[in-house]
């Protein structure tokens, strides 16, 4: 047997062991796929959810409803209770030892439409991404195993077909982000699976970046700063509570200069959970400060 039918019969084999543990989800034309970790769970993007039901389709034929157990938007992972019957869960692999070169193979059943297995080597480690809601998501490895669309939430795994990532974006020209499956992300995921979705506060705002809002307000006549410019306030949120409207400068938050979405992070992050957020913002040319509860 040559070198082609030796990986070509390793894949093969993978995808007999793997690809029962590999569901779709969603419907068949909007959704992505996802794993069987534990008898009646399973993990996918939250990026793939529409609401707290979802239909989940088994590599057996079956179909079956499911119920969000919790769902993390920010880090983009979500836990859904679902009969799983006999389907086999996926042993978890060590993500935490990926590095450049190192062999994958991606598995996906991209909204129940049928299973697909590729091979490809780790590309990158230590990557980051924007979840869902704008939230930088580090610790993404990048590989090359070639992916459809609706294969986020399926897994790459090793040549024993141990989980080693959870595919999440892909980044074009053959290149693909996954979570890697270490200490961390199983931390995260037994949390979910409990319904504990992780605290974060949040703002309720949609933002533009610093160099869009320069730009608007050079073409308003107003003097230029570094900030983001609110586009939009949630009804009801924290930052509507506050009194910040569409159209205001956030320039700092805790005492931090915010020049990035990156920096409003940091600073809600570093923020006292028991104390308000102080918040500085522009008003057209008033400076004025807000207390966000």
């Amino acid at each position: 047997m040559g070198p082609i039918e030796e990986l070509g019969s390793a894949i093969g084999a993978v995808a007999a062991k793997a690809g029962p543990s590999t569901v779709g989800v969603g419907n068949r034309w909007r959704g992505g796929s996802g794993i069987v970790l534990d008898s009646g769970k399973v993990l996918t993007n939250a990026h793939n959810l529409h609401g707290d039901e979802i239909h989940v389709y088994f590599s057996d034929g079956r179909e079956a409803e499911g119920k969000v157990l919790g769902a993390d938007g920010d880090g983009d992972l979500a836990v859904i209770g679902v009969d799983t019957k006999d389907a086999p869960t996926l042993g978890w692999g060590d993500g935490s030892a990926l590095s450049i070169g190192s062999p994958v193979i991606a598995l996906g059943n991209p909204s129940g439409g049928g299973l697909r297995v590729t091979a490809g080597f780790v590309s990158g480690v230590g990557r980051a991404f924007r979840g869902p809601r704008g939230r930088r998501v580090a610790g993404a490895v990048e590989h090359t195993a070639p992916l459809l669309p609706g294969s986020s939430g399926g897994p790459i795994v090793d040549a024993d077909g141990q989980l080693l990532g959870i595919n999440t974006n892909r980044l074009g020209s053959g290149f693909y982000l996954a979570i890697a499956a270490d200490g961390a992300l199983r931390a995260r995921v037994d949390a979910l699976s409990r319904g504990e979705a992780p605290a974060r506060r949040r703002l309720g705002v949609g933002l533009a970046p610093s160099e869009v809002a320069r730009h608007l307000r050079r073409a308003v006549g107003l003097d230029e700063r570094d900030g983001l410019l609110v586009r939009d306030v949630e009804e009801g949120s924290p930052a509507a509570a506050a009194g910040i409207v569409e159209g205001d400068l956030i320039i700092e938050a805790a005492g931090k200069s915010i020049t990035s979405i990156d920096d409003l992070f940091e600073a809600l992050a570093a923020a006292p959970a028991d104390k308000p957020l102080a918040v500085k913002l522009i008003r057209g040319t008033e400076e004025r400060s807000v207390s966000v509860a």
